[in-house]
Parts: structure tokens; sequence; C-alpha cells
């Protein structure tokens, strides 16, 4: 005899992970992407992304900027966005910054990027924050016309959480008096509650930016924790390990249990808008391919609140 209540539980279950799944493929759809480098493979990954797709380009110390102009102009040519990082504090001085923005500008059609001080103690010129190249007006005398600045849902290992909100709420504050569009792109971070308590926090501080959530991309757990350490989660990566909420597939880290609560939070819009930014510690060619599975609704739901993305 069919237990009908059964029966009903089931279909209701199997209702709310369809549901679910919908809300996982639509957000993983308004992906961006991070990489420092650009490998044959992940050209060939860029060009399968949605046109226009914003992939962002690391500034990394010591390299040449002329290395990250030509990763960039390489990025337009693969039919994507390219967003280069711009770390205030490498420069020796503004006729250098200058002449990066311009080439970034001509030779790669950069029209955002993300402004950032950069992790050098003691600055190479004369800019020793963000903000004084936005309010500079070096960036829209060289066509720049939006700006990406970072956020912190789990603190700065040497700042407080009120210098940072007032850093970056006079970073958004002069980037619209300088007639610049603004966005927050965040640091990574290893769970959803955090990040939603940080993104609730800064819409009742009436910071309705658009918000950029990052992630780390597929990986190997060695390679996740030590980028974490490098950037300054390391605790909560270690923790994440120990406590097993990283899921493993093909042998790599997968941030599906951070996806899944971000999802079903951001589904109703009430929180603004945000989207998914993924950090690319294991190439950019492998970030792509399982956003864009997971996007395509490949997606199993588990038991312990994430998802697997099934090969096609």
């Amino acid at each position: 005899m069919i237990n009908l209540a059964e029966k009903a539980a089931a279909t209701n279950r199997t209702d709310t992970d369809n549901r679910g799944k919908d809300r996982v493929a639509a957000f993983l759809r308004q992906a961006s992407f991070e990489t420092t480098r650009l490998s044959a493979a992940d050209g060939d990954a860029a060009r399968t992304l949605v046109a226009g797709t914003c992939v962002y380009v690391s500034a990394v110390p010591g390299r040449p900027p002329e290395e990250q102009v030509a990763i960039a102009a390489q990025l337009r040519a693969c039919g994507a966005e390219p967003v280069p990082h711009i770390a205030v504090r490498e420069f020796a001085s503004a006729d250098a910054v200058e002449r990066h923005l311009n080439r970034l500008a001509t030779q790669a059609g950069a029209r955002r990027l993300l402004i950032i001080g950069g992790d050098r103690t003691e600055p190479a010129g004369p800019f020793h924050a963000a903000i004084e190249l936005i309010e500079s007006g070096l960036l829209q005398a060289c066509g720049i016309e939006e700006i990406g600045v970072a956020g912190y849902p789990e603190g700065h290992p040497r700042i407080s959480s009120d210098e940072l909100d007032r850093a970056l709420a006079a970073k958004l504050e002069a980037a619209a008096q300088t007639g610049l569009a603004a966005h927050i792109v965040t640091q990574f971070a290893f769970a959803a509650e955090p990040i939603l308590r940080w993104i609730e926090r800064m819409r009742d501080l009436g910071i309705d930016h658009p918000i950029r959530v990052g992630l780390a991309g597929p990986t190997t757990l060695s390679s996740l924790l030590r980028f974490a350490q490098i950037c300054g989660v390391k605790t909560s990566a270690q923790a994440l390990a120990r406590a097993g909420l990283v899921k493993t597939m093909f042998g790599l880290t997968a941030p599906d249990r951070v996806i899944r609560p971000l999802a079903e939070a951001c589904a109703d819009e009430r929180l603004g808008e945000v989207t998914p930014h993924f950090y690319s510690f294991g190439g950019l060619a492998g970030a792509i391919r399982w956003t864009m599975a997971g996007a395509a609704g490949r997606i199993d739901f588990d038991h312990a609140g994430g998802f697997t993305v099934v090969a096609p």
C-alpha cells in the first residue's frame, strides 16, 4: 500500500531540490573570474564564456606591467572583459601609472579596473592608498568608466573592521564624486555565514553597490591552504579542512557548500546585486569548466549542504 504522506513528502523534497538547483545555476551564470596567468588551455576555456564575462587580471609583485597588459589583451581577444588590478603602491610615479593605464586602455580595451593598495609595505612612489588614485582624475583621463574596490567579509589581519568600513565607504564616495561606476570584490572566504552577515551589514550601512563574492575555485587542498595563508585567511581554511567541509571532486576541493546557501539567500534580491567571483588558484580553465557545468544545471545535491557538478 502506498503511503500517500511519504509520497507527498518525497515530491515536496524533489520540488525543493529542483528550485534550489535552479537558484544555484542562475547564481553561477553571473560568475566572474580572476587569474594571474593565461595558458593556452585557459585561453580556450575563456572563449567558451558568454561574451563580455569579466575576467580580472591580478597585479603580481615583481612581474613587469607589460605582462599584465598582454594577458588583458589576450582575454579581450577571447571575447572576455578584462578587469586588471592596479596595485597603487607598486608604481614609482604618477606618470608610470598613467602610462600603464593608457597601455591597458589602448592595447586591451580596458574600461574597468580593480583598484587596490597592494601588499608593498612602503610605497614605491606617491600613492599610498587606492583612494588617492581614485581621486586623482587619472582613471577617467585614460578612459576608465568603472572600478572595483576590495571588501573583507572575514576582516583583515592588520586593519580593524571600523577602519575597513570607513575606507570602503570613502572609496565608493570618491568614485561617485569623480563620475566612476563602482562595485565591490571581496576577499575569498570559506563559509557562507560570515559572507552573508557582512553583506547585510553593508546594506544596513547604506552601501548598495554590486558585490562580487570571492570564492576559491576548484583546486587541491594544499594549494587552497597555501593561498589562504598568503591572503590572511589561513585559520578558516584549516578549520574548514579539519571539519571535513571541503568537497573533493577528481582530487580537487570545490566551493559548493558555500555557493549553495549563498544562492538561496540571494535569490530574492533582498541583498541587492550579489554575484560569485572565482579566484582560479587551480587554473582558470578548471574554474571555468566547473562553473559552466553548474550554470548549465548539471548539479546533484548532497546531504551535507553542497552539490556535485555532474560530467556531461
